[in-house]
């Protein structure tokens, strides 16, 4: 059966004033501020993933595990776009120079064959723009800023729209905001929409209930990506709302192989308008996510991804404090789980 192709042209840029790589002296990004909306419109689309870090034993970051992961999610498993060091990389953990080389891996080893969105997200404003200027130096193609704590703040819309526009005043890179409860709050929609005038603002990761990201889409139309992380609500954004963007979390690395890319598979074929085909495909990975579901400890959610990261044959790896290891009763029970679910394992 032939489906239709959604892969991103990376090599189309449009006009604009480009930056250059810091160490290679290379052209790195080739839109203008007054471009990154139609710029992200173009290219940011498809299946993007949220990369979990891999940490060796003396917990340092495994860079050459990280770059393994890498190619067997862009060669093996055709994602077409990184979020790197969010909530599932650990960056909370993280120093700002790890945080800055983490970025660097990822950009060269996606090497304009995927995009690139990291998070730069902190409390300090200082920060974030230190780390939004070294993304925007070392070629990431946007990045994501989720929406700070505001302490004793009850009216947040002229705090938020503030926050994202002196972001937006200092910044040429395309920026992604993000909310989710973890900030003590949700954005509300009218919210999103008057940040999203902002000439580079052009996604929202909104991780939010449906019926808020819904009027989102229908308020703002194209004018900037929308998405929201759950795969389970992937296949009826793309045929209600006519999403192109998944962004984005770990399943498009973990209910995939390389004999088994039944994500993909009903992705494109919803694209293409075959919704029922892509159905039957969604649903035959519900024996998948169920064994997720039931052997995933609620209080170990990056472990248990490193573990099942594992099982399928990519690096894994330990966590760092706060977040706690798998006990080998759990990992025994996730085993089992995994050794029943179905997925096609590449040998």
């Amino acid at each position: 059966m032939q489906l239709a192709s959604f892969e991103p042209v990376f090599e189309h840029r449009l006009p604009g004033s480009p930056f250059t790589h810091s160490t290679t002296g290379c052209t790195v990004i080739n839109y203008s501020k007054l471009d990154a909306k139609d710029y992200a419109r173009e290219n940011m689309r498809g299946i993007w993933a949220a990369a979990l870090n891999p940490f060796s034993e003396d917990l340092s970051l495994n860079e050459a595990g990280l770059r393994a992961n890498i190619r067997h999610w862009i060669d093996d498993l055709d994602i077409q776009g990184l979020f790197i060091a969010g909530k599932q990389g650990e960056f909370f953990s993280m120093s700002l120079d790890e945080r800055k080389r983490n970025f660097e891996i990822a950009v060269e080893e996606c090497d304009g064959k995927a995009g690139v969105i990291v998070s730069v997200s902190d409390q300090n404003f200082d920060t974030v723009h230190d780390l939004a200027l070294h993304a925007q130096n070392c070629g990431a193609d946007y990045i994501v800023v989720h929406a700070p704590v505001l302490s004793f703040v009850h009216e947040r819309g002229e705090v938020l729209y503030q926050y994202y526009k002196a972001l937006s005043e200092r910044l040429d890179i395309g920026i992604a905001m993000w909310s989710h409860p973890d900030s003590g709050y949700l954005m509300q929609p009218e919210e999103c929409a008057r940040i999203a005038e902002l000439p580079n603002i052009v996604a929202i990761k909104y991780s939010v209930p449906r019926e808020m990201y819904v009027r989102l889409s229908h308020m703002i139309g194209d004018r900037i990506q929308v998405s929201t992380s759950s795969e389970d609500e992937w296949l009826d954004n793309i045929e209600e709302l006519g999403w192109r963007l998944y962004l984005c979390s770990s399943p498009p690395y973990q209910l995939q192989t390389r004999k088994d890319k039944r994500m993909d598979e009903y992705t494109r074929l919803a694209f293409a308008g075959k919704f029922e085909e892509a159905r039957r495909v969604r649903d035959s990975l519900d024996p998948v996510r169920d064994a997720m579901k039931r052997s995933r400890p609620a209080d170990k959610p990056q472990a248990f991804g490193k573990y099942w990261q594992e099982l399928l044959g990519q690096v894994g790896g330990r966590v760092r404090p706060p977040m706690l290891e798998l006990t080998a009763t759990e990992k025994a029970d996730i085993r089992e789980a995994f050794e029943t679910c179905g997925l096609k394992v590449s040998k």
